[in-house]
């Protein structure tokens, strides 16, 4: 089922940061959701998941999933021509959102995110990493004021989640929710009800 509410494809990347089960969720629900992934990990990223959630590459490679070399420079995503509806970088690292912040492509990845602000498209970054330096929040301010949604990996705990995959999927529903894609998996603030 291809979703309507998105006719392009989204671009999802993952750098080398921990917090891989972030990755994970975010492509399990934009699959879900029905809309075309180009998909992009990068080798840090790919030992980070092995250690922390035992997943390996194959696990992408579905229908309707365009997994993407990060050295390759020729892929579409690397041209503003070729449509999408957003990206999101899932987990970011800091040293890649420092790139992307400087509009410094070294990979696939940062060239991919740097199209996507020159564009105008949505571009949502989600840094884990903590404590922040002046340096962290800087690059976090300017890439905000070029248009990116810096959207942290700071799930709420109205919803009393019970396992790390509630906090996940807590975060997943608020990246939809920024690609405007409709989602009914995970909690919303309802007050005092």
């Amino acid at each position: 089922m291809i979703n309507k509410a998105v006719s392009s494809p989204i671009v999802l990347a993952l750098s080398g940061a921990s917090g891989a089960v972030y990755g994970r969720e975010i492509f399990d629900r934009l699959y879900d959701s029905g809309v075309k992934l180009h998909l992009v990990i990068t080798s840090t990223a790919k030992t980070i998941m092995s250690d922390e959630i035992g997943l390996r590459e194959n696990y992408f490679r579905k229908k309707g999933v365009t997994l993407h070399d990060n050295s390759r420079y020729d892929a579409p995503i690397a041209s503003g021509s070729f449509l999408t509806a957003g990206m999101v970088v899932a987990p970011c690292s800091m040293g890649c959102l420092a790139r992307i912040a400087s509009g410094v492509s070294t990979d696939l990845l940062e060239r991919a995110a740097d199209v996507h602000l020159k564009e105008r498209r949505p571009l949502i970054l989600v840094p884990r990493e903590t404590p922040l330096s002046d340096i962290h929040l800087e690059n976090m301010l300017r890439l905000s004021r070029a248009g990116a949604v810096i959207l942290p990996a700071m799930p709420a705990f109205t919803h009393k989640p019970k396992t790390v995959d509630d906090l996940a999927t807590f975060i997943a529903g608020r990246v939809l929710d920024q690609l405007k894609i409709p989602q009914d998996f995970a909690p919303r603030y309802t007050g005092g009800e």
